[in-house]
């Protein structure tokens, strides 16, 4: 099985000649094409600070508890109307059949965040600012700092 990421014209026409000869050699393909990127590490790192941060301030649930809360709430929604494969298999596997504590903890197994393109990581960012708000919880995008710095900075604020 072969993987292409399409980002430039040169690379589209290498593709569309490199499907052309494998439809004379097989004369049967098969594509699944994906649009979007998937979300930036920065985005994936500014959740996890919120995580850190929302423990902090309300001091009322673990990391963990607060990053299943979020995938459930404002994850699961954002894919179930989007994703076709995803809505499919929640809705069959997961929505009737677990109560909303397995359901919390079975975002520990179950891919919502990592499946999500920019666009819908840009969405889950918003509702944990919007929910997280009515609790007094600001949260601020900020450019995360590399692990190594953050270090450095702490060895000398001690």
């Amino acid at each position: 099985m072969s993987r292409y990421l399409i980002n430039s014209e040169e690379r589209f026409q290498s593709l569309i000649g490199d499907l052309r000869e494998l439809w004379r050699r097989n004369h049967y393909l098969r594509l699944n094409v994906t649009t979007g990127k998937d979300r930036s590490l920065t985005q994936n790192a500014t959740a996890h600070m919120w995580f850190s941060q929302i423990v902090r301030e309300l001091r009322e649930d673990t990391e963990l508890e607060v990053k299943r809360f979020c995938k459930l709430t404002m994850g699961v929604p954002i894919l179930r109307a989007e994703d076709d494969e995803f809505r499919e298999f929640y809705d069959s596997c997961i929505k009737p059949h677990l109560s909303y504590e397995q359901k919390l903890k079975a975002m520990d197994a179950l891919d919502v965040t990592s499946r999500m393109k920019v666009s819908q990581m840009q969405q889950f960012l918003d509702a944990m600012v919007e929910h997280y708000a009515k609790l007094g919880v600001v949260l601020v995008a900020e450019k995360p700092q590399p692990r190594a710095r953050r270090l450095n900075e702490q060895r000398e604020a001690a």
